[in-house]
């Protein structure tokens, strides 16, 4: 059986491999293994037109093994990871792609404490998925019930403005809301920390999240700002979990560098626990250049937010993330929020009264190129030869002066590479190259 889990839910196509009937049998596996027999589920979803239909599989499948769905409707995933670790639920369940496109979707599975399952009990999980029939179905008088939760949404919305009304600026802001679930609560929470915030691409039509604007295509805002009065911008992604900056110039200031300046501050502050800062494999070798020049400490993970999450939790790091913009701040938050890490800069730009392109001057990056290449074989890339050892003199030539890793997505059929090092010209020409010999020796019907 194929594996469902990737390094983020479960995702594909909406209504082609991602259907009613997988989140209807997984509404029944979550209710019999995460509930307790007496806990509800509590559900959200972004604005994707697709995910009313997958909610409401979610929905019957709990109820129809004896629980009770709460819904919380359109939400971004940390104000349902919130709502979950804050309440009366068993489990949670997010339906959202994230900032993959409109076409796609996503099933997200959190714990009673609103964090993503362990691998043990993602196993466990997947594995009740496939004879979720066999669970037990009680007769009319056992279902469980759907019940209406969207007033739960304003816990997370007033604990978010307790953060904006600790550190409020005279800063102009420029909001980028993805045409996703962020809109629903991001710009009230921003307009408390900041003098003015001009919304941009906050008109969901349930096909065009992340559609040419929000974090994963960052230069839209960036355009908006360097033409217009903002002194800082921010780029939300489909489910407001990844926040990209732009500074005051039009600038685009990934999540590295947002890392970055938040852990020298914090440093400087006393204020990073266990001085300590968690990055993936991706993350850039200047931004741990920088934080150990400050006396700091770096731990890499595998990419994915669970395995930052768990290397947090045995390190004691206050602070981890992801080049793409997911940071976890885990003073505030044990789940990646965007708008906490927008108002984490708006609290360093308003306490140092720099603006954010000095700011990130602190933090240089070395050049690093990323491709994401479409294949069919993205698992089985090492076992051709062509590719492992273009992969090896790649590496060879960069030799303790750059980094090169690859590995399969786990959000796409995809293949992933990053190619990192001090001559910008040449990793161009490498990350081209292996782009291009991967996707003609795993994006094949047969291989030689």
């Amino acid at each position: 059986m194929p594996r469902l889990f990737g390094t983020d839910g479960i995702r594909g196509t909406a209504n082609v491999d991602l259907r009613p009937p997988l989140a209807y049998a997984l509404g029944r596996a979550t209710a019999a293994e995460l509930l307790g027999g007496s806990q509800p589920l509590i559900v959200g979803q972004d604005t994707r037109r697709s995910g009313d239909m997958l909610v409401a599989a979610l929905v019957a499948g709990g109820t129809s093994v004896g629980a009770d769905v709460h819904r919380l409707g359109i939400c971004p995933t940390p104000a349902l990871a919130f709502v979950a670790g804050h309440g009366p639920f068993g489990a949670g369940v997010m339906v959202s792609a994230s900032h993959n496109p409109a076409d796609d979707n996503g099933l997200k599975v959190l714990d009673a404490r609103g964090r993503k399952l362990d691998d043990r009990l993602e196993d466990e999980l997947e594995a009740l998925i496939w004879r979720s029939e066999e669970l037990a179905s009680p007769g009319n008088s056992g279902v469980g019930r759907e019940v209406d939760a969207h007033g739960l949404l304003d816990r997370y919305l007033e604990d978010r403005l307790g953060l904006a009304r600790r550190a409020p600026s005279s800063l102009r802001v420029a909001l980028d809301c993805a045409n996703g679930s962020g809109g629903a609560v991001a710009p009230p929470i921003i307009q408390v920390a900041s003098a003015s915030v001009d919304v941009h691409f906050d008109a969901p039509d349930g096909t065009n999240i992340n559609l040419g604007c929000g974090a994963t295509a960052p230069q839209a805002l960036a355009a908006i700002v360097a033409g217009g009065p903002a002194d800082v911008g921010f780029c939300l992604d489909g489910d407001a979990d990844r926040c990209v900056a732009i500074d005051e110039s039009g600038g685009i200031v990934d999540g590295d560098q947002l890392i970055g300046l938040i852990a020298l501050d914090r440093i400087e502050r006393g204020a990073l626990a266990e001085a300590t800062v968690v990055v993936s494999v991706l993350s850039n070798g200047g931004l741990v250049a920088a934080i150990e020049a400050a006396g700091g400490r770096v731990v890499r993970t595998p990419v994915g937010d669970k395995h930052i999450s768990d290397a947090m939790t045995v390190s004691g790091a206050g602070l981890g993330g992801e080049k793409s913009g997911h940071i976890i701040v885990m003073e505030h938050t044990a789940s990646g929020d965007g708008i906490v890490t927008a108002l984490e800069v708006l609290s360093i730009l308003a306490r140092t009264g720099k603006p954010l392109s000095q700011l990130c001057s602190r933090v240089p990056l070395f050049p690093q190129e990323q491709r994401t290449i479409p294949v069919r074989h993205k698992e089985g890339w090492e076992a051709d030869r062509l590719l492992s050892a273009a992969v090896r003199d790649a590496r060879s030539e960069l030799a303790g002066r750059g980094r090169v890793v690859v590995r399969p997505s786990g959000t796409e059929a995809a293949l992933r590479i990053m190619i990192e090092g001090e001559d910008a010209t040449r990793i161009v020409a490498l990350a081209d190259a292996l782009s291009e010999l991967a996707s003609q020796r795993l994006d094949r019907e047969r291989l030689d």
